[in-house]
């Protein structure tokens, strides 16, 4: 499925139905609940999206897309292999960081079989942004910098894994870490976290000294 065309209402039932999914999980969402929590008919909602599967593949494809291109203009970069990883740690946890909802739901529903169909969408994005990832770490090892024996599909699980371990686990880390506001939190998020998960991967693609 290719990017959507959205006007407002569109956007609307998009948003409302994160939120549900992410609060209440896909099953435990109704279109009737979206359909009220957006003020919207219920038949509107399925006149947009057809079913609630539906809906789930175009939120996937609305809150994705933009991922998708970064990675793959991050290739053609006039960057140091080493460096374009560093904005590939950056892309995805700033994209993450801003989207949790969305990421929330599909990091539940993807260990649902039910959810297939709706989810190969989800999966067709990996797959391009692991061949992006491949690109990037081929071109540093042909330069001598990459070690020859990475596990390439292991890389992004590493970043988003460490992301996620933090996230979920949110009041612990706020409290040892005296993150007592959403801010301090973010910020958190988007320099020692980051730049933590970037040394991590640095080391495992990386020749030691």
């Amino acid at each position: 499925m290719s990017q959507i065309e959205l006007n407002d209402k569109k956007i609307q039932i998009l948003k409302v139905a994160e939120k549900l999914f992410s609060e209440k999980g896909f099953e435990g969402t109704s279109i009737r609940d979206i359909s009220k929590e957006a003020k919207i008919n219920i038949a509107m909602v399925s006149y947009y999206f057809g079913s609630k599967e539906k809906l789930l593949e175009a939120l996937i494809i609305h809150k994705t897309a933009d991922l998708k291109l970064q990675i793959e203009s991050l290739q053609h970069e006039k960057l140091e292999p080493l460096d374009k990883v560093n904005k590939l740690v950056e892309i995805y946890i700033n994209r993450i960081n801003c989207n949790k909802g969305i990421f929330r739901v599909l990091h539940f529903e993807l260990t649902s079989k039910k959810r297939e169909n709706s989810l190969a969408v989800f999966t067709e994005l990996k797959k391009g942004n692991l061949k992006s990832l491949e690109t990037i770490i081929h071109e540093g090892q042909s330069k001598g910098i990459f070690r020859k024996d990475i596990i390439i599909p292991l890389i992004t699980p590493t970043i988003m894994g460490t992301f996620f371990h933090f996230h979920m686990n949110k009041p612990f880390f706020v409290e040892l870490l005296n993150l007592n506001t959403e801010e301090l939190y973010d910020n958190y998020i988007k320099t020692i976290l980051k730049n933590h998960i970037q040394q991590t991967i640095k080391a495992l693609l990386v020749y030691e000294n």
